[in-house]
């Protein structure tokens, strides 16, 4: 009996040496405590858990997405097929020591094929030739850069913002005939207008085209825009005058009013166009821009087209679409020059960012580049 108490207590003391040899070990952790002793009413506490640093049981916030700005486009990187038209003539002029007779004529032939127009290619070289003569220009590269400086100088205009004036119910209206961008240019510009802070209606009032008020309406609910429509057919100075009375009890800062575009050369759309400029000048409307929208791919049809328009409502700047495409560019030039009307803003792709403020330097380094 005694020799199996021995051996019961020497097992226990071998499993308590085991115990803190493995308690007090390098490598294993803190040093195990022995189960802490009942508290009054017979709980026991577990000995406190040291947590490592740095594994607090919080899960951290995923870091913010990094907002990128839109990249506005580069004139340059969109004008290459209106550059191309051009190019070889530059080159040829490049190609000479001086200048003479065929320099002109190159000069000439490029101006021409960009769309500048004959009467304005006219008036360019003649002041060029002047500009040459005054300031003893004698290389074919400071010729270029003084056709640059002419150009530019002739689209210089004062101011080429939209207006809209605090306070006021602001109608902008949009005309042009049909097929050259006029409701996607609502579109583009009145969700840039809503993302700069300013309550923004459309007005439908291109009734007598059923796809448009449903193409505006999808726009209007990219923009966050309020849409104001009539049925197809309906009155279209009702329709504008109906947005222009939703925008004033809303307190809307801006009404966009879309209008038909039939054909230029009806006289009944110009009267049509008349009455809806007069109606959307009626209090609370205010008009304080007119905006004709132009297909820059028609080319010197354009011209003719702003020129009729231009005769039935008073325009106050024009907007010049598909300039990324097939364009040569030159109708700005001739534009400005035979009509006195600043060309406001460009398109230059399909993307809402490609509706940009038109700038004339970088627009006439672009078309007339040579590297």
């Amino acid at each position: 009996m005694e020799i199996v108490v021995a051996l019961i207590v020497v097992a226990a003391l071998v499993a308590a040496t085991a115990w803190f040899v493995t308690a007090r070990r390098p490598g294993r952790g803190p040093e195990l405590e022995p189960p802490s002793s009942p508290r009054p009413g017979g709980i026991t506490l577990a000995p406190p858990r040291d947590e490592p640093a740095g594994e607090v049981g919080v899960a951290e916030a995923p870091p913010a997405p990094e907002v990128v700005a839109p990249v506005r486009p580069s004139f340059r990187d969109r004008l290459g097929k209106a550059r191309s038209t051009v190019s070889g003539y530059l080159g040829s002029i490049l190609s000479r020591s001086g200048i003479d007779e065929e320099t002109w004529e190159d000069l000439e032939e490029a101006l021409i094929r960009a769309d500048v127009g004959v009467g304005p290619t006219t008036e360019v070289l003649d002041a060029l030739r002047a500009r040459v003569k005054e300031q003893g220009i004698e290389t074919s590269e400071d010729l270029l850069e003084a056709l640059k400086a002419e150009v530019k100088a002739r689209l210089q205009v004062e101011d080429r913002s939209l207006r809209a004036d605090e306070g006021r119910t602001n109608v902008w209206l949009f005309v042009g005939v049909n097929g050259v961008g006029k409701t996607t240019t609502i579109g583009k510009l009145g969700k840039r207008e809503a993302e700069v802070g300013r309550t923004v209606v459309m007005a439908a009032g291109d009734t007598f085209r059923a796809a448009a008020a449903e193409q505006l309406g999808t726009w209007a609910e990219r923009a966050g825009a309020t849409l104001v429509r009539g049925a197809e057919g309906a009155d279209p100075s009702s329709v504008v005058f109906d947005g222009i009375t939703k925008a004033a009890a809303m307190g809307a800062d801006l009404v966009l009013a879309d209008t038909a575009g039939r054909l230029h050369n009806k006289s009944n759309l110009m009267d049509e166009l008349r009455k809806v400029r007069r109606v959307a000048d009626k209090d609370p409307g205010h008009v304080t821009e007119t905006l004709l929208v132009l297909d820059a791919t028609t080319g010197q049809n354009g011209l003719a087209q702003a020129r009729v328009f231009t005769e039935a409502v008073d325009v106050t700047g024009v907007v010049l679409t598909k300039l990324d495409g097939s364009a040569r560019g030159g109708i700005v030039v001739a534009i400005q020059a035979e009509l006195g009307i600043p060309v406001k803003l460009v398109g230059l792709g399909e993307t809402v960012d490609d509706l940009v403020a038109f700038d004339p330097d970088e627009f006439v380094d672009a078309l007339f580049a040579t590297t």
